[in-house]
């Protein structure tokens, strides 16, 4: 009988638990060793995933297998910006050398921690699979902040492919 991929092998993809983590910092390790060959960690990504669960898997035909992400599996260490107001285009590149175009494919978004106010952003790398916005990178997206409304608290943001990203609240009188 042929072979028609993964679907026609008799005992079926195996799933389990590997010893991959990805640090916060976007370093991967395997067996609690860091993985110095950028080139592995780039093959990797291209088979990473993250199902509804949240939980973040490497998958391919013949096997899957849950990993350990800290915060985001990317982190974005560069921005580029073209054009200007809304045609301007925020582009970010990743500690692993992908690009992605802010835009209504690729949302920017901002969490505030609850105790200290201070923002942790992401960008939208592939679908559901995102990068934490570098502090140095996110201070450059800051510059080209703009204010969204005419309220004294009105909401400060950046625009990317005709879309506004908010990224906090301008304080009040």
């Amino acid at each position: 009988m042929p072979s028609e991929g993964p679907a026609a092998l008799p005992f079926g993809p195996t799933e389990e638990a590997y010893d991959i983590r990805i640090a916060r910092d976007g370093t991967w390790h395997h067996e609690g060793e860091p993985i110095r060959r950028i080139e592995l960690a780039k093959l990797f990504a291209t088979v990473l995933r993250r199902d509804d669960a949240g939980d973040y898997w490497l998958i391919t035909p013949a096997e899957r297998g849950r990993i350990l992400v800290e915060d985001a599996p990317f982190v974005a260490v560069e921005m580029t910006a073209r054009g200007e107001g809304e045609e301007q285009v925020l582009a970010f590149r990743t500690n692993l050398d992908d690009w992605a175009e802010a835009g209504p494919d690729h949302p920017i978004r901002v969490v505030h921690n609850p105790e200290t106010g201070e923002p942790a952003p992401y960008v939208e790398i592939r679908k559901g699979l995102e990068a934490r916005i570098l502090r140095s990178v996110f201070y450059e997206l800051v510059d080209r902040a703009v204010p969204k409304g005419e309220d004294a608290e009105a909401e400060v943001g950046v625009w990317s492919n005709k879309t506004f990203f908010a990224l906090g609240r301008l304080p009040g009188d």
